[in-house]
Formats: structure tokens, sequence, C-alpha cells
């Protein structure tokens, strides 16, 4: 049985579970809204907060995750461009899902 939840129920399930600092308030509505766009054929998803915590992790750029995995900047490029190749190198090198908002972004486990 599928059950419709919003946003604040999703928050709750991660509260519940002991994960409500798991990620920032920011990173979790950008994940909930990647998990409502991507439903396939709107059949939805079963939320498995443990499963989504060993997924994804929050960094506050793409740079910092990259980094943890060894990129290494251009000694050229300003900050933007940085970011933008830190962006490029994960999705192109790991084909991980990189999912950008406000104040961060959220990489797949790869």
């Amino acid at each position: 049985m599928y059950q419709t939840i919003n946003f604040s129920a999703f928050r709750t399930a991660f509260e519940r579970a002991g994960r409500g600092d798991q990620f920032s308030y920011n990173g979790l509505k950008a994940l909930f809204d990647y998990l409502e766009d991507g439903a396939p054929d709107g059949r939805g998803y079963a939320l498995e907060v443990i499963e989504l915590c060993c997924a994804w992790t929050e960094y506050d750029t793409a740079a910092e995750a990259a980094k943890e995995s060894g990129w290494e900047a251009d000694e050229d490029a300003d900050e933007d461009e940085a970011e933008e190749a830190a962006l490029e190198w994960l999705r192109d090198r790991f084909d991980a899902t990189v999912i950008e908002f406000d104040g961060g972004v959220l990489v797949e486990n790869f």
C-alpha cells in the first residue's frame, strides 16, 4: 500500500528514525523534490530513511565533494569555474547524481 506524503511528513520520518540532523532543511527539501519528481510512472517511492541516509551525502559545495575523491581544482580557476568543473568531474567520473540546492549539493554515494 502506498501513501502520499508531503514534505512535512517526509521530514518527520527522518526525525522519528533518529536522522533529523542528517541533512540540512534545504538539503532534505531538495532530496524530497528529487524523489517526488523522479518517481517512475507516477507510482511512487517507498520511503526508507536509513537507505536514503546511506545513499546520499550533503556537502557545502561540489568542489568539497570532489576533493574527497581526489579531484584538484585548476589553480587559475575562480570559485565559480572550480565549482562547475567539480560538478562535471563528479558526474563524468563517477556517473554520480548531484542535486544542487541553495546552500550546497547532495551527491549520490558512489
